[in-house]
């Protein structure tokens, strides 16, 4: 039994977006000084050559890396790469601070290993993530910035929200994602459609001075044509990459009493359907449109899973929450067997294995 097998049941019992503010500041307080952060990196940290992956002219020491929506605000990144995972992915970040939607806001469904959220991009606003990365310093791991807009944002101020945002802290990412997939922001226009999809690229295009990867992250409710529709526009514009997927409105199957609650659905019932959003984009792709798959990765075979469908890279945020400090090294650990197991010497070698 683990330490955090012993401790979850009593952070269970704590309301979840309590429990989750308490586990970031432990994470803050033990990333503050050299010694924790080796402490840390000698309990956690697994490395193996066959894990490293290069992409967006940048080195992840592994594929696993921690989803936007768990350090929004740049506060522990230091210990997020001492945990061992190979990147991290902060956000979402907006121009402004604001409080999102009202509490509570975030719901644990354990009996389905599932979390719902409507958070609604609460979060501490671009100029303070961006004192935050200049006091702390950028991780010694690749940083993804997640962006978005304001929640009281129209169509066209919107535009100027992510233009605002990517001038000001993309000078610190390794990639930057325009998240226009959130389920649980107002509803005021179609962030994913087309027209506005080409005047963000086209915004964020004339701004991108130093050339830092574009990413777009989207949904797993849309029909296959319209995933496919969104990834074209995507090539047109030579994007960088996708991240598939964001949270779900689904709710089928699920046997928690939470099940009810709006808001965005992540955990292991969105795998299967994340993983078929993946390979189909990989497919349509032809594996040229590098492609972060995030729902339901909790181990190494649903990581695995997404490799093999087409990631070139994985993501977790529920699966963190339910097993605890040890994830990534586990993942990690578990990859390796399983690349050996089918003759791989790399994580590049096994991505899109099975459409071939």
């Amino acid at each position: 039994m683990t330490l955090y097998s012993r401790v979850r049941p009593l952070a269970f019992k704590l309301p979840a977006e309590t429990a989750h503010d308490l586990g970031k500041r432990t994470l803050r307080a033990a990333q503050s000084t050299r010694p924790t952060r080796a402490a840390l990196s000698t309990a956690y940290q697994y490395d193996h050559p066959a894990l490293e992956v290069d992409l967006f002219d940048t080195t992840f020491p592994n594929p696993v890396g921690i989803a936007a929506g768990f350090d929004k605000n740049a506060e522990v990144t230091h210990a997020l790469e001492a945990l061992g995972f190979g990147f991290v992915e902060i956000g979402t970040v907006t121009p402004y601070s604001q409080d999102g939607n009202d509490r509570p806001r975030l719901f644990r469904l354990r009996e389905d290993e599932a979390m719902v959220n409507r958070m609604g991009f609460n979060g501490q606003g671009m100029e303070a993530v961006k004192a935050r990365l200049e006091e702390d310093g950028t991780p010694g791991f690749p940083l993804g910035v997640n962006i978005g807009k304001m929640n009281s944002s129209t169509e066209r101020e919107a535009i100027e929200d992510y233009r605002r945002v990517f001038d000001r802290l993309s000078p610190f990412a390794d990639y930057v994602v325009v998240n226009v997939s959130c389920p649980n922001t107002p509803d005021e226009f179609d962030e994913a459609s087309p027209e506005h999809l080409r005047e963000i690229f086209e915004t964020i295009d004339a701004e991108n001075d130093l050339d830092v990867p574009i990413l777009v992250k989207i949904g797993p409710d849309e029909p296959e044509e319209s995933i496919l529709d969104l990834v074209d526009i995507v090539q047109e514009f030579d994007v960088d990459g996708i991240v598939a997927t964001n949270t779900s409105t689904a709710r089928e199957g699920l046997a928690s009493a939470k099940r009810e609650e709006w808001g965005g659905l992540s955990g292991k019932p969105v795998e299967g359907r994340s993983t078929a959003v993946i390979r189909t984009i990989a497919d349509h792709t032809d594996g040229d449109l590098p492609i972060i798959g995030v729902g339901g990765v909790d181990s190494a075979a649903s990581a695995y899973r997404k490799i093999r469908a087409g990631a070139s890279l994985v993501q977790l945020y529920t699966g963190f929450v339910y097993q605890g400090p040890s994830t990534a090294k586990r993942i990690n650990r578990g990859l390796v067997r399983l690349l050996e197991r089918d003759g791989f010497t790399s994580i590049e070698e096994a991505v899109g294995a099975e459409l071939e």
